[in-house]
């Protein structure tokens, strides 16, 4: 294990972030070099907290099933080419996770329970920063080929996990994404203060030696590239579409100019900031801009407003304020519900919570002025309105950040005829299979709309299923079954 005693001897600590008014004036990552970078000096110590656990709950955290005592050990002994084997193994793509991820192991971590949790996903990240920086991490092509094709359509986290491991097994596979560009939301969906695309193009690099081939700006379902023409082409087919209808809100006033969905919003911003023109972009520059939704998207679109130069920033949540320790009836290892501020939220905007929108007022134009908000509470398990606590706030552009509802049915998920669940998502068995013979699905598109943890966590299990059903058998490893979720309360 790691130092004996270095939980008893040393304080949880994190890396510095760049001053707030020099990282609100580009778009680089908030940590200076970024994170992994900046996490050097300090984490070899932060890796000796790790106690080594006889019964390690921040395993169960993590649905890839990480092994996180060993790596932590490997760091605290210098070790880093050994670290970034025990963290390969069960994880694809850590400088991914290591960056998105909310870290359910922390909450899970023993330490945790009384006092503050060991910093595993600055760890994480760390490794593979480093691992890059000194040329290991290495293409790993198949040693010989199967003959079987396989089709994955959608190349976000879970397609690409998909991917990887079907490569490696010896498969032929082509990784179709309809955007200009391989990554998913992973590329347009992030913003690059919160992960820079480099680290997507580094993994892809890896990926196209491996011999995964990439077909962009293809969307399946459209033109001769019809369902049943993809099943006819590849052996297998992998949906890894996502959940990319997003929830809508549909109050007066909700046909105003000015008012758009989060990933209308982020997209074209991400573009602009790699450099590319995008016509009628949808901007904040000199608005009051009310985003409804606290959680990441929100804060993803907080952060963008800001260096977009709002005028205000207002960020909506009907949820009460969440408190700063864990809630009783939140206990550990659960995921607790707490009070977090990120990067955005330290740039500036105003939180309000507890407060549910009831129309959208507009200009003589057509265009939204103002919201009028509502205070609400929980009472007998439904939203009740307090009385007397309407108002307006101002709004010249309105995101919507609240999640997402399914896969898109119409197109590819219609022509291949496979069933849906009660919420609109992709049905499997515990292959990960369809309804559809060689049809498989992973992701959001058959988990609904999760963390990036649980996509890669996926497409590992489903790259399993997917190697079964072509040889007969599978040594992949797979980490979750389609049943597993969260651990809560």
């Amino acid at each position: 294990m790691a130092d004996p005693k270095g939980f008893l001897k040393n304080s949880r600590e994190v890396a510095t972030r760049r001053p707030v008014e020099e990282r609100v004036n580009d778009w680089d990552e908030v940590y200076p070099g970024g994170i992994g970078r900046a996490l050097l000096p300090i984490i070899n110590v932060q890796a000796s907290r790790c106690m080594d656990c006889g019964i390690p709950f921040c395993h169960s955290g993590c649905p890839l099933g990480n092994i996180i005592p060993e790596w932590n050990d490997l760091v605290w002994r210098d070790d880093w080419e050994g670290a970034i084997e025990r963290l390969h193994a069960t994880n694809n793509f850590p400088e991914f996770t290591g960056r998105l991820c909310p870290a359910p192991c922390e909450t899970a971590c023993v330490l945790g329970i009384n006092q503050p949790a060991v910093t595993i996903k600055n760890i994480e990240v760390s490794i593979i920063d480093k691992a890059f920086d000194q040329g290991n991490v290495r293409p790993q092509p198949p040693e010989w080929l199967s003959g079987k094709t396989v089709a994955v359509v959608g190349s976000g986290p879970a397609g690409l996990a998909v991917a990887q491991q079907l490569t490696r097994a010896g498969h032929t596979v082509a990784v179709y994404e309809r955007a200009d560009k391989p990554g998913g939301l992973l590329r347009y969906g992030i913003p690059e203060f919160k992960m820079e695309k480099k680290h997507v193009d580094k993994r892809l690099e890896q990926m196209k030696r491996e011999g995964t081939v990439f077909r962009s700006g293809v969307e399946v379902g459209q033109g001769n590239l019809t369902g049943d023409a993809l099943r006819d082409r590849y052996d297998a087919v992998v949906l890894a579409v996502g959940s990319t209808v997003a929830r809508d809100l549909p109050v007066p006033g909700r046909e105003l100019r000015g008012i758009h969905q989060a990933m209308e919003f982020l997209p074209q911003a991400n573009r602009v900031a790699l450099g590319e023109t995008v016509e009628d972009q949808i901007r904040a520059d000199g608005k009051h801009v009310v985003i409804i939704g606290g959680g990441d998207t929100g804060a993803d679109c907080l952060g963008t407003s800001t260096r977009q130069g709002a005028a205000s920033v207002t960020q909506l949540e009907i949820m009460p304020q969440p408190t700063e320790d864990r809630p009783q009836g939140q206990p550990w290892p659960t995921y607790p519900m707490l009070f977090r501020v990120s990067s955005a939220h330290e740039e500036g905007g105003e939180r309000v919570y507890a407060v549910s929108t009831k129309e959208f007022l507009g200009d003589e134009d057509g265009n939204v002025r103002a919201l009028r908000i509502v205070e609400v509470a929980f009472e007998g398990g439904k939203l009740v309105e307090a009385e007397g606590t309407e108002r307006e706030i101002p709004a010249d552009l309105v995101l919507f950040a609240m999640g997402f509802v399914g896969p898109e049915q119409p197109g590819l998920v219609e022509q291949l005829g496979v069933e849906l669940d009660e919420r609109g998502n992709v049905k499997r068995d515990n292959d990960y299979a369809t309804n559809v013979d060689g049809v498989f699905v992973a992701g959001d598109a058959g988990r609904g709309q999760s963390l990036i943890v649980w996509a890669i966590a996926e497409g590992r299990a489903a790259a399993a299923g997917v190697d079964k059903y072509l040889t007969g058998s599978t040594q992949l490893p797979a980490p979750i079954p389609p049943t597993a979720r969260p651990l809560v309360v």
